[in-house]
């Protein structure tokens, strides 16, 4: 029987844990870390916007960044995640996926799963509980 598979992460952490049934123990069987999702705005970018020159030589305009930093960075963490239990996923070793995540980053990992992974999800609750002990963790699953 394929392991139920139980992530809990926010833009920094993702804790990963199997179980073989929706009542039995939970096993964290790898941590994926981010750090730069810690990181502070003002330390992803530099201090002023590029600018452009006019045609006519005088000053241009300020190149506006379509996605904030601190965002990109919790985009490529979702992207991680999600490429980790899409592999576990054709390794044939996910049963059931359930996902707890800070709101946000709940949000952006669904849209980073795949179709296949995504309908191996069989609960979610967006709830940020990736610093909880497995106890606090083991009661919020159904």
């Amino acid at each position: 029987m394929k392991p139920i598979i139980i992530v809990v992460a926010d833009s920094t952490i993702a804790r990963i844990f199997t179980a073989d049934s929706s009542h039995s123990q939970l096993n964290e069987v790898e941590t994926l870390s981010h750090p730069e999702g810690r990181m502070h705005e003002q330390d992803m970018v530099s201090d002023m916007p590029g600018k452009g020159a006019s045609k006519s030589g005088a000053g241009g305009h300020v190149y506006d960044e379509k996605i904030e930093p601190k965002q990109q960075e919790m985009i490529e963490f979702a992207k991680r995640i999600a490429d980790y239990l899409d592999d576990t996923r054709k390794e044939n070793k996910l049963g059931k996926l359930m996902l707890i995540a800070a709101p946000k980053f709940l949000g952006e990992l669904r849209n980073h799963l795949s179709a296949e992974t995504s309908e191996k999800v069989s609960f979610e609750l967006d709830k940020n509980l990736a610093q909880h002990s497995v106890e606090d963790i083991r009661k919020h699953l159904p």
